[in-house]
């Protein structure tokens, strides 16, 4: 195995990925053949089924991007199915308390760390490299953890403390809508509450990441000590190139018309 990803954020240095949210294994194909560190499938408010899951994670095989998933809940089912069919590591959302992040940790864990079941899977070639899977998956795997209510942030500093704990993300869409200041990211009691869940990841020797929104946003995060960042997502890339695109054409028309009657 191995796990870039992990190494990087413990280095100290950032790791940079998409989020996918359409549930298409050639956008994945296409995607991680542009050599970013990660890919994430959204499972909590996508349509992907896990069938589809293991398909992307297939078109994923042969480069250096390492698939990750964002299971639909804390639930030690999701977390297994996710990581059988070839996860890397899991973003596991609403964790609230201690012991929600311990039993996310739990969950995604061998025994005796955890309680994720052994079967032979696709991510152990159907059972045939199950006993060297096994002996790594505890030290490679990665567990993130998202913070994104007022009750999560008031328990951040004991979340942040539970062993097995790689990441914090911050959702800011999330986060802000539950601090009652939705999308007013310069709001103080959101940029308190970011401070709040960066000093804590940095007091357990554990990583920030954030929800960014294109290539500026991510030097920015870069540049403010998140080490885990997303860009955007595909269906986002897809809609902005879109819009960028037509708008240009639809300006050249309009400016060939205007050009036409002048002349």
């Amino acid at each position: 195995m191995g796990n870039v990803v992990k190494e990087k954020i413990k280095q100290g240095i950032p790791a940079i990925g998409h989020w996918l949210s359409l549930p298409c294994s050639a956008v994945a194909e296409l995607l991680a053949d542009i050599g970013m560190d990660w890919l994430l499938i959204d499972t909590e408010h996508s349509p992907t089924d896990y069938e589809t899951l293991e398909d992307i994670i297939r078109a994923m095989k042969g480069t250096d991007v390492i698939p990750l998933v964002r299971v639909a809940g804390n639930d030690p089912i999701l977390i297994k199915k996710a990581l059988d069919r070839g996860a890397y590591g899991v973003i596991v959302p609403l964790v609230n308390t201690p012991e929600d992040a311990a039993r996310a940790v739990a969950a995604a864990k061998y025994p005796p760390e955890g309680i994720r079941g052994v079967a032979g899977t696709r991510v152990s070639g159907w059972g045939k490299n199950l006993s060297k899977y096994f002996a790594k998956w505890n030290h490679d795997g990665l567990v993130i953890l998202q913070i994104e209510t007022a009750q999560a942030l008031e328990n951040v500093e004991k979340i942040a403390a539970i062993p097995g704990v790689d990441v914090l993300f911050i959702g800011p869409a999330d986060l802000s809508a539950n601090l009652g200041v939705f999308q007013q990211f310069d709001h103080p009691k959101f940029i308190d509450a970011v401070d709040r869940i960066k000093a804590a990841a940095c007091e357990n020797g554990i990583a920030t990441g954030y929800m960014a929104s294109g290539a500026e946003s991510v030097l920015a995060k870069v540049d403010e000590g998140f080490k885990f960042i997303a860009v955007g997502t595909d269906a986002r890339l897809l809609a902005e190139a879109a819009d960028t695109t037509y708008r240009a054409i639809s300006e050249g028309l309009t400016k060939r018309e205007k050009d036409d009657l002048i002349a």
